[in-house]
């Protein structure tokens, strides 16, 4: 008997820990249990090609709202050829409204209703003639019965965390890609466009074993870890347990992700925080308004001040890259209460702001709300929202240009003296990015692929268009930001011919490729300084920028910068053996 579980991920970095959270629980099965990892960016053709020539028993799928529609179609095709093949479907996507699923998927034999490790090790049981259950006798199912008529079992208890055995045997097949681990499930809020809030048994992994499970990833050196707690530090003892062991287990290569409530995070979790080897951790935290009427609307508990208070505390550390999260759609806030949701979040100044769109998702409160509310979504996942009561389609519209530019000139990470300079003389943070993203759109250049150099060129024929800031200015911040990255093999137009400064290059930069000195009128923010209050003015002298590449920041990747007066140049000169 050979049971099939494919799971076909957004990316090829991803792995789908369900996949083998439900290997593992079901190892004492006499089944052949294999996985099958895809993406959404392979052919369709290919993965039922494959699919097929693994001759599966029964075939089963782990459904997400990025992958249903792949899925269900792949699914499909497959029924064709292997009609009596069960196939058999879990995850958040396909827990909800069974009847309707059944009723769209003919090609769907069953579903396994939310929790799975412990529906499918009965499943595989049931396929193998292990002991005398029906399939009715098995809770937490759905499936066709011999006259096609839907038949639901009862619901499926939540297992403890203890009983979920560990998944990671080798870390061999996860080579250059994410790893995902979760130490509780459950979340402790109702927000109610999310369905992590309907599971309201909240349960904790033993610390120990989340200790002993962790070391393996350490011994193993891997990249990353993500947690996909849905808030990791709802529990202050268990949350500084596992933060006080990364930090005497670190290896110094391993990065560890977490979603959190910034507002729940105490001094003592801030000062340990804060203590951590840079790049050890990072952190989620998701705003999504900061709006008090919406937030009591999607019956979230946050504080803003809070948040913002412990983000600043932890940004002066310097030692953890700070993800912060918007969402736009939201009851009881409009066009214009949602840009100042913006721009509150955004004067935090986190490594990430990542601004995203409501989605209806079925099983939500907000789903039952949706008449109500007015919200006009999309039929197909990823069910966003089109519009609501307080927001109309094409203010949706500019929401969505703000968030391409945001996500080009500030998210990522490419152009940061330069926004700080911009900051300056656009204080309106929403309605810079808004100029922006309608500028592209009126000069063709949105939903095009454009090299970096060449967001540069259209960021500069921008601001000369609108004249607030010096062009000579920002030639050299974009100059300086390009270096920032990488030492180009091409240089910008503007930018100065290197035999003009080729002696100051032979002093500085000894080990070729892996430096590069540039000259400057002006002298840059230190990264340090998340905001500035007022532009450099220009000097009458050049400084020399000395980027050294095997120097690089360990959250930002960026290089580090060394400037030098003409009058240190000289000096240095002076100091320069004389050939004979």
């Amino acid at each position: 008997m050979k049971i099939l579980l494919t799971a076909v991920n957004a990316k090829y970095i991803h792995s789908n820990l369900a996949v083998y959270s439900l290997r593992s629980y079901a190892k004492a099965s006499r089944a052949s249990i294999e996985i099958a990892e895809f993406t959404i960016n392979h052919q369709k053709e290919s993965v039922l090609r494959q699919l097929y020539k693994r001759r599966a028993d029964v075939l089963c799928f782990s459904c997400y709202i990025w992958n249903y529609e792949f899925v269900r179609k792949v699914a499909a095709e497959y029924h064709k050829l292997n009609p009596d093949v069960p196939i058999w479907v879990g995850g958040p996507e396909v827990s909800f409204e069974i009847e309707e699923l059944f009723h769209k998927n003919p090609a769907f034999f069953g579903v396994m209703i939310g929790e799975g490790e412990a529906t499918f090790a009965e499943l595989t049981d049931y396929y193998c003639g292990n002991n005398e259950k029906n399939l009715s006798d098995i809770a937490g199912i759905a499936y066709r019965d011999k006259k096609n008529h839907i038949i639901q079992t009862a619901v499926r208890e939540p297992l403890s965390m203890n009983e979920i055995p560990f998944c990671y045997e080798d870390t061999a097949e996860f080579e250059n890609r994410i790893i995902y681990y979760e130490s509780s499930r459950g979340c402790p809020f109702s927000c109610s466009y999310c369905l992590s809030s309907i599971d309201k048994k909240l349960r904790f992994r033993d610390t120990a074993l989340v200790r002993q499970e962790l070391s393996f990833f350490i011994r193993q050196k891997v990249p990353q870890v993500k947690f996909v707690d849905r808030t990791f530090n709802c529990s202050h003892a268990h949350a500084m347990t596992i933060w006080q062991f990364l930090k005497e287990s670190d290896n110094g290569v391993t990065n560890f992700h977490f979603e959190i409530a910034a507002d729940l995070l105490c001094q003592e979790e801030l000062t340990l925080l804060s203590s951590l080897r840079p790049g050890l951790v990072q952190l989620e935290i998701g705003v999504q308004s900061t709006n008090p009427k919406t937030i009591q609307s999607i019956h979230r508990k946050m504080e803003f001040d809070k948040i913002a208070s412990a983000v600043q505390q932890i940004q002066r550390a310097g030692n953890i890259h700070v993800h912060l999260d918007l969402i736009a759609g939201l009851p009881f806030e409009d066009y214009g209460r949602f840009a100042q949701s913006f721009r509150d979040v955004y004067a935090l100044k986190p490594n990430q702001l990542q601004l995203g769109f409501l989605k209806v998702l079925k099983g939500s409160y907000l789903y039952e709300k949706r008449e109500e509310y007015g919200i006009l979504y999309g039929d197909e996942p990823p069910y966003e929202a089109l519009c609501t009561k307080w927001i109309s389609y094409g203010e949706i519209l500019s929401i969505k240009l703000v968030e391409e530019m945001l996500e080009v000139y500030y998210n990522s990470g490419q152009y940061e003296v330069t926004m700080k300079l911009i900051d300056v003389c656009y204080p309106d943070s929403f309605g810079f990015f808004l100029a922006l993203g309608q500028f592209y759109e009126k000069e063709g250049y949105l939903e095009r692929s454009h090299s970096r150099m060449k967001r540069c060129e259209i960021l500069l024929e921008f601001l000369e268009n609108d004249g607030r800031i010096s062009t000579e200015l920002m030639k050299e911040a974009l100059l300086y930001d390009l270096y920032y990255r990488e030492n180009m093999k091409s240089r910008p137009f503007w930018a100065v011919n290197p035999s003009q400064f080729a002696k100051e290059t032979k002093l500085l930069c000894p080990n070729g490729k892996l430096s590069h000195v540039e000259p400057f009128y002006y002298h840059f923010p230190a990264k340090e300084e998340k905001t500035i209050k007022q532009l450099p003015e220009r000097l009458l002298e050049a400084v020399y920028v000395l980027f050294e590449y095997e120097k690089r920041d360990v959250l930002s990747h960026q290089a580090k910068t060394t400037e030098y007066t003409s009058q240190e140049i000289k000096e240095r000169w002076k100091n320069v053996p004389k050939k004979s």
